[in-house]
């Protein structure tokens, strides 16, 4: 029986197997990002702000849905990433989950949008369903999708290619969301716009199904399928996972406030909601531009220090915003720089995470993409969901009341708060815990121990 285990692995392998992925290659990779990251952001951006002022739901109530939520998801996210590590197929190992996800994610984008009018409780009940629903099938296709990344190449630099694509497609979709959205849902309402970006997902996911391969061959720990207390001590012994799983908690929790919050800012600050697209245009667009320097950057000066300098070019575009908060101009040069301070952590993030990979098999000897991947997933999405809180809770406290015109004062300056100030303390810690992200400096010899120990 053993025998005939280790031939059907073999001949796995042999299909797995091949060349060094091409550019086009990288390029299906990170198209999968339009529809993967679309969805997500429309959910990410709007939901809240759906759920206050067109549902009618108390922005505490919704705060606190989207944590409670959020954090059983990201705790989902560890079982995903085992069962990603024990799926051996001919497809591998992450590509198959992505094929049968498709269908299944497209339908709850749209499902989170068509609240029917139960009562308040059917109302919160019906968003609590939803919203589980929605979150676990992302997880069921993200967690694959990103472990796709370390098993299409151990390169470094191709493995950076391939997240720059994800990125700029990443971008693409977040552009596309933040002009287009609110219009749309003016002139036809949020399940249309809710149905063409699920409409995109299907499609872009299934792009990528098409035109990727998994070449890394199935290590020892495959075949004797690692049990999972054996491999959460691994990740715990993963320094370099553990840092960068709170670099993406604090960074969620930046790119939340800025994204989400902003709503709430061109609203009741601006006092016009149409300028809403205005400032998310400034946010996104400058990260464009930063793509054109992005890699030979990378190869320069590596993925922590370029990630690092973005971080403090986020503090400087916030404290421009600081020398007149109620001003548009302001608000958008401070804008412009946060959002080119983003742009390497967007691109580079899942790159670094699946570099940790080789050092958590150089320093334990098992080889768990899966499980890392849904490791940092759980800290993505406990800050994605930390973010919507403090937006939810801070609005609250204020005295916050959704659809009306004018906010009491104290719910102003909360609003003011999440898009200028908080987003400043985030950032100052985070260039503080990447500090010690120094993987950089050490993968290519970690890679190179692992080669000779084979």
């Amino acid at each position: 029986m053993e025998s005939n285990i280790n031939q059907t692995v073999a001949v796995m392998q042999t299909e797995i197997v091949s060349a060094e992925p091409k550019h086009k290659e990288l390029f299906g990779f990170g198209i999968g990002g339009i529809g993967l990251y679309g969805a997500w952001t429309l959910v990410g951006t709007f939901l809240t702000f759906y759920y206050t002022d067109l549902v009618g739901i108390s922005a505490a109530t919704v705060g606190t849905l989207m944590l409670l939520v959020r954090f059983m998801d990201g705790v989902a996210d560890i079982g995903m990433g085992v069962v990603v590590d024990r799926t051996n197929t001919k497809h591998g190992k992450a590509r198959p989950w992505i094929r049968w996800m498709l269908l299944p994610y497209a339908i709850s984008t749209i499902l989170l949008f068509t609240v029917p009018d139960l009562g308040t409780t059917g109302k919160i009940l019906y968003m609590y369903v939803t919203f589980i629903v929605f979150n676990l099938i992302f997880t069921a296709v993200s967690i694959p999708y990103v472990t796709l990344l370390g098993r299409i190449t151990q390169d470094s630099y191709k493995r950076s290619l391939a997240n720059i694509y994800l990125g700029f497609f990443n971008l693409f979709a977040t552009l596309l969301v933040v002009t287009v959205a609110t219009p749309l849902a003016n002139a036809f309402g949020w399940v249309s716009v809710a149905t063409i970006f699920a409409v995109l997902a299907f499609l872009s996911l299934y792009m990528t199904f098409q035109s990727t391969k998994e070449r890394i061959p199935f290590s020892d720990s495959d075949r004797n399928q690692v049990l999972f207390k054996i491999g959460i001590k691994a990740l715990f012994s993963n320094k370099y996972l553990l840092i960068i799983t709170l670099v993406c908690v604090l960074f969620n929790m930046l790119n939340t406030l800025i994204l989400s919050a902003g709503v709430y800012f061109a609203t009741y600050i601006l006092n016009n909601s149409n300028l809403y697209s205005v400032i998310a245009f400034c946010t996104i667009a400058p990260m464009f531009l930063g793509f054109i320097f992005l890699a030979p950057l990378v190869k320069r000066f590596g993925k922590r220090n370029v990630s690092a300098v973005g971080s403090v070019i986020i503090m400087i575009g916030q404290c421009i915003k600081i020398m007149n908060p109620d001003s548009l101009w302001y608000f958008l040069i401070g804008t412009v720089l946060a959002g080119l301070g983003i742009m390497p952590l967007l691109s580079l993030l899942k790159a670094m995470i699946n570099d940790t990979i080789e050092y958590g098999e150089w320093k334990s000897g098992m080889r768990t993409e899966g499980l890392i991947n849904s490791g940092a997933s759980f800290g993505m999405k406990v800050g994605n969901g930390l973010g919507l809180a403090l937006i939810g809770w801070l609005l609250a406290f204020g005295g916050y009341i959704g659809g009306i015109s004018t906010q009491a004062a104290l719910a102003d300056q909360m609003i003011i708060w999440l898009n200028v100030y908080i987003p400043i303390i985030i950032a100052v810690i985070q260039v503080i815990v990447l500090w010690f992200f120094k993987l950089d400096s050490e993968y290519e010899q970690i890679v190179l121990d692992l080669k000779n120990r084979k």
